[in-house]
C-alpha cells in the first residue's frame, strides 16, 4: 500500500460545529425490492422492518450503482460510480465482474472511502460481514478507514478442498480467525448456520462500547445470509411460508429489530441515523428456494432492468424523520456516502467527481432533488432514468449460451425485444419506458410520439453531459491469479491453517456473459 505521503489530498471540509450523529448502514446481500412487508410482500413476515418503515421513511425509487455485489459496495463507500472507482472490467463489453478469491485487484489507494473521511470528524468505524473490495493485504478494510472488522473478504461460497481452492477466511481485525465450513459451519443440506447471530452480537457489543466511550461511530453491517447458499440459524429454520430464503429474511428482520431496540434502550436512538438497503436486486437465478422477490419489476441481479437495480430502502432517525414518510426521490447507494458526511458535519471531497447527493433535505424536509440515475453494467452505460422515464441504450439479459444451460436472469419474464440474449444497441433510438404507468418495463413508448420526443430530448442532454465529463478509473477486475487466493492470509500461522499456494500465473479473468 502507498504510504500516507502518497495518498491523495482530501479536500474535505467541516461544515461547522454540530453534535456528531452516529451512523448505521444496514446493507443486505441480494435482497429484492419485494422482500419486505412494507414493500408489499404478501406473507408479512418482516414486522420489525415494517415497523422501522412506519417510524421512518420508505424510499420507493432507490437504486444500486451496479447489479452485482462488489461494484455496488465500492460505489456506496466511495460515493462514485464503479466506472470511476475502478470496480469494473474491460475484458468484455458490458460484463459484470466482482472480487472472487483469485482477483488481483481491489479498491485503489487513490479512492477515499467513507470511513477514512469520518475519522476526520472523530468517528470510530466498524465493518461487520462482507467486505468484497479485494482480499490482498493492501485492500484490507483496516487500511481504508475502518478501525474494526469481523467478517470475510468474500461471500460464503464453498466448501472447497483447500488444494485447488482454499476455503474462504473470516477475520477479526487484522487476523484470520477461521474459515467458512471448517470453523464457521454452514450446513448446505439444511441451510443451518449461526453467522447472522454472530454478526448481530458483534453489532450490539460495538454499539454498547461506543455509547460508553461517548464517541460517535459508524457501523457498516454488511451481512450475507440472503445470498445463495442461503442460511439461517436453527431457531429460524422452518418458520417462514417462503422456505429457507424466508427463514433468512425473518432472522435478519429479528436482528434489525434488536439493533433498533438496543439503540432505544441505550438512549441514543435520536442521535443515530440508520439506513437499510440492499446491494443489488434479488438473484432470480437462485429463486424461489435460494432467492428473493423483486416485486413488480423486470428481471433481477446481474441485469440493468428495474429488478436488478431498484432496492428496498428505509431511513430511520427518531425525533428527526417524521414517521410514516414515503419518498419518490430518485436515490442511490452512493447517496449514503454524501449523506453520512453531511451527518458528520463534513462536505464531500472537492478534488474528484462525487455521484452521490446529500439526502438530508429529502429525509428531513420532504424535498425532491432533480437528478438522473445511470444504470451501468461493467464498462457500459446501459440505461438512464430521469423523472418517471427510463431510456435503454443497450438491452441484454444474458447470452444464449448461458441461457441454454438453464441460467436465467429473467425467469418467466421474457419481453420481446427487451430481455434480449444478445447485446442489442439502441444508442440512436433508445427504448423508452414510463415507469409510473409501466414499472415492469413491458411497453416501450412509440418512437413517433410527442411524449417520446420530449422525454428523450431531456435525457439525451443528460447522457451527453455525463459522457463528456466521465474519466474512467483504472479497471481493477481484469486480472485473476490463483496464487493470490487466501492460501496464507494474515493470522493463519496462529491457527495452523496456512496452505501452499501455486505458482503465480496471472490471466485475464473470465466473466459470465
Amino acid at each position: 500500500m502507498a504510504s500516507a505521503a502518497l495518498r491523495p489530498l482530501c479536500l474535505c471540509w467541516a461544515l461547522g460545529p454540530a453534535a456528531a450523529t452516529n451512523i448505521i448502514l444496514l446493507l443486505m446481500d441480494d435482497m429484492g425490492w419485494g422482500d419486505l412487508g412494507a414493500f408489499g410482500e404478501p406473507s408479512k413476515e418482516t414486522p420489525n422492518l415494517d415497523q422501522m418503515a412506519a417510524e421512518g421513511m420508505l424510499f420507493l425509487d432507490f437504486y444500486t450503482a451496479n447489479p452485482l455485489c462488489s461494484p455496488s459496495r465500492a460505489a456506496l463507500l466511495t460515493g462514485r460510480l464503479p466506472v470511476r472507482n475502478g470496480f469494473y472490467t474491460t475484458n468484455g463489453h458490458a460484463r459484470n465482474a466482482y472480487t472472487p478469491q483469485d482477483i488481483v485487484g481491489g479498491i485503489p489507494d487513490s479512492e477515499l472511502l467513507l470511513p477514512e473521511l469520518l475519522k476526520k470528524a472523530g468517528y470510530t468505524n466498524k465493518i461487520i460481514g462482507k467486505w468484497h473490495l479485494g482480499h490482498q493485504p493492501q485492500f484490507h478494510p483496516l487500511r481504508h478507514g475502518f478501525d474494526e472488522w469481523f467478517g470475510s473478504p468474500n461471500c460464503h461460497f464453498g466448501p472447497y478442498d483447500n488444494r485447488e481452492r482454499p476455503n474462504i477466511p473470516l477475520y477479526r481485525d487484522w487476523d484470520m480467525v477461521g474459515r467458512y465450513y471448517e470453523d464457521f459451519k454452514i450446513d448446505l443440506k439444511t441451510g443451518e448456520a449461526n453467522l447472522t447471530q454472530l454478526y448481530l452480537q458483534e453489532a450490539l457489543d460495538f454499539i454498547s462500547k461506543q455509547q460508553a466511550s461517548q464517541q460517535p461511530f459508524f457501523l457498516y453491517w454488511a451481512i450475507d445470509a440472503t445470498h445463495a447458499p442461503v442460511y439461517a440459524s436453527k431457531q429460524f429454520l422452518g418458520t417462514s411460508q417462503r422456505g429457507l430464503y424466508g427463514d433468512a429474511v425473518r432472522e435478519i428482520d429479528d436482528s434489525v429489530g434488536k439493533i433498533l431496540r438496543h439503540l432505544q434502550q441505550l438512549g441514543i436512538s435520536e442521535n443515530t441515523f440508520v439506513f437499510f438497503t440492499s446491494d443489488n436486486g434479488a438473484a432470480l437465478i437462485s429463486a424461489p428456494k435460494q432467492g428473493g422477490s423483486n416485486g413488480p419489476f423486470l428481471c433481477g441481479k446481474q441485469t440493468t432492468f428495474e429488478g436488478g437495480m431498484r432496492e428496498p430502502a428505509i431511513a430511520w432517525w427518531p425525533g428527526h424523520i417524521p414517521a410514516g414518510g414515503v419518498s419518490h426521490q430518485l436515490g442511490s447507494v452512493m447517496d449514503l456516502f454524501s449523506t453520512s458526511l453531511s451527518l458528520a458535519g463534513l462536505r464531500p471531497p472537492g478534488d474528484r467527481q462525487i455521484d452521490g447527493i446529500d439526502l438530508l433535505p429529502v429525509i428531513l424536509q420532504g424535498k425532491l432533488i432533480d437528478r438522473p440515475i445511470f444504470y451501468y453494467r461493467g464498462n457500459e452505460l446501459m440505461a438512464v432514468r430521469a423523472g418517471l422515464y427510463k431510456a435503454h441504450y443497450w438491452t441484454w439479459s444474458n447470452s444464449w449460451e448461458e441461457h441454454n444451460k438453464g441460467i436465467d436472469f429473467c425467469p418467466g419474464q421474457s419481453v420481446a425485444g427487451v430481455t434480449t440474449h444478445t447485446q442489442e444497441e439502441h444508442t440512436y433510438l433508445p427504448l423508452l419506458f414510463h415507469l409510473g404507468r409501466d414499472p415492469g418495463e413491458k411497453y416501450p413508448l412509440s418512437f413517433a410520439s410527442e411524449e417520446y420526443q420530449q422525454a428523450m430530448g431531456h435525457i439525451s442532454g443528460l447522457v451527453q453531459q455525463h459522457r463528456d465529463t466521465l474519466v474512467p478509473g483504472q479497471p481493477q477486475l481484469n486480472v485473476c491469479d490463483q496464487a493470490v487466493m487466501n492460501w496464507s492470509p494474515p493470522g493463519c500461522e496462529k491457527l495452523g491453517k496456512c496452505l501452499k499456494a501455486p505458482e503465480s500465473d496471472p490471466k485475464k479473468c473470465s466473466w459470465p456473459h
